[in-house]
């Protein structure tokens, strides 16, 4: 077996390329400890988890448990994996995580924190959109290789986007590593015109998405109902039905929102998507915050995916109120997210996770609320399972999204739970190593082409 040494290959600037790593057909996680405190060797080969070789009960010694005498290992059903000449990685002191699924961000907004602070929402919305106006496909394109170095080093590996120019945001993305969700935005304000125009846009986009392959997806955004006319609205929900995307928008993030819809349809935001036909399983909720007891029983019965975004929440004092248990008793799928960085000026999730956890336990007055293990699920694979993918879990046979995370230090020094520690103590600066559907993408808090990204944002950055 190679110890693990990576050949690093730096982009050339007029190609935008970056090649992190040498293909690798298989990789060894040795000696790596799992959430639950158990040890273990970890076998990643052709971008999957072939094996998880547990070690209860103290180490192996010598090579691989696990390990058959023509140098193979019994791995995940349909895979036939051979360790001779695989690259290993002693993972003593290191904990691993699946990767984090950002169920909602603006991944270009990475270019634009801190620019309007100390704002009302509604007065804050319009002033962005005036910023947005200036944006073009290269500034999405540098401002999504700037999210995805942040996010490559808080620990996210797929993210859902909802925002401009789809295609650049894509490119920029594939390009750092990551696994990108794309949004066509429709945004027409009641406009007939620009509505055609939008549908023109979306359908050019999605045919341009068949090309990308398994390297990310394509949905449909809808920006929300207060700014999207409801024939828009009906004609992109078809389409993301006809074929087979999934549907992302804002829903009931504020109470002026509600209380607007009230007025003018006599229906809730929920209940309107509702009477639409729009509510469903392939539809993605964003904030979901103002929600009546029948708004919670609609979500649930129709079983939508509703994203948690605390801290843009808090920041635009939209509300804190989110009736996470109440969702998850009625079926909800509940994700995740950070939103852009407008909002909530930064993409760490392990942030996000903290935050949203302690604000569930002080509004409840209940120390039990959103439990340990369900607030690595919410994000982690339940926002697979809203996007349709193979990931989420270090379980054989699903895509190799890796978080290694650094335990040699003071905030997992007690003999309590790693993943208590990893949320409420450690900061995502622990997260070390990273691996996206088998390819490290960042080691040793190295990412491929920084330098470049940097250079390139700041270009941009005058425009707007």
């Amino acid at each position: 077996m190679k110890n693990f040494s990576p050949e690093w290959q730096w982009p050339c600037p007029a190609e935008r390329k970056i090649i992190l790593y040498p293909d690798m057909e298989t990789v060894i996680l040795k000696n790596i400890m799992l959430p639950d405190a158990v040890h273990a060797d970890i076998v990643v080969a052709g971008g999957v988890i072939a094996k998880v070789i547990e070690k209860r009960g103290g180490q192996a010694g010598g090579g691989l448990s696990g390990m058959q005498a023509d140098g193979s290992c019994c791995p995940a059903e349909g895979y036939d994996v051979s360790l001779e000449g695989a690259w290993q990685m002693d993972c003593s002191g290191k904990m691993a995580v699946p990767g984090f699924v950002n169920m909602h961000t603006h991944a270009a907004m990475s270019l634009m924190r801190g620019m309007e602070e100390d704002v009302l929402f509604h007065r804050w919305l319009d002033r962005i959109w005036a910023i947005e106006s200036k944006v073009d496909a290269d500034f999405v394109y540098w401002g999504t290789r700037a999210a995805c170095l942040e996010m490559l080093r808080t620990g996210t590996t797929t993210f859902n986007d909802h925002y401009w120019h789809a295609p650049a945001a894509f490119r920029a993305a594939s390009e750092m590593g990551l696994r990108p969700v794309e949004s066509y935005v429709f945004l027409d304000r009641y406009d007939p015109d620009e509505a055609e125009r939008q549908k023109e846009q979306c359908m050019r986009q999605y045919e341009e998405s068949l090309s990308w392959g398994g390297n990310g997806l394509f949905t449909v955004g809808i920006h929300s109902v207060y700014s999207v006319g409801e024939k828009t609205m009906l004609w992109a929900a078809d389409f993301a039905r006809r074929h087979g995307l999934k549907l992302h928008i804002h829903l009931s993030e504020t109470q002026k929102e509600v209380n607007d819809c009230i007025r003018e349809h006599g229906l809730t935001p929920v209940e309107y998507l509702d009477r639409l036909g729009i509510l469903g399983p392939d539809l993605i909720a964003a904030h979901t915050l103002w929600l009546s007891d029948h708004d919670v029983e609609l979500l649930g019965s129709h079983r939508v995916n509703c994203v948690h975004n605390i801290n843009s929440n808090l920041k635009l004092a939209s509300g804190y109120r989110f009736r996470y248990n109440e969702l998850r008793d009625a079926g909800a799928n509940v994700c995740i997210g950070t939103d852009g960085c407008a909002s909530s000026n930064n993409l760490d999730i392990l942030e996000a996770l903290k935050t949203a956890a302690m604000v569930q336990k002080a509004w409840r007055g209940d120390p039990s609320a959103m439990p340990l293990g369900e607030l690595l699920e919410i994000a982690t694979v339940n926002g697979a399972k809203a996007l349709g993918l193979n990931t989420g879990l270090i379980r054989e046979g699903m895509d190799a999204d890796i978080l290694i995370v650094d335990t040699e230090n003071t905030f997992f020094l007690s003999g309590g739970s790693p993943l208590a520690n990893l949320i409420y103590s450690a900061h995502s600066d622990c997260i070390v190593t990273v691996m996206c559907r088998g390819r490290i993408v960042m080691e040793d808090r190295k990412v491929a082409g920084e330098k470049d990204t940097l250079e390139g944002a700041r270009r941009v950055l005058p425009r707007i």
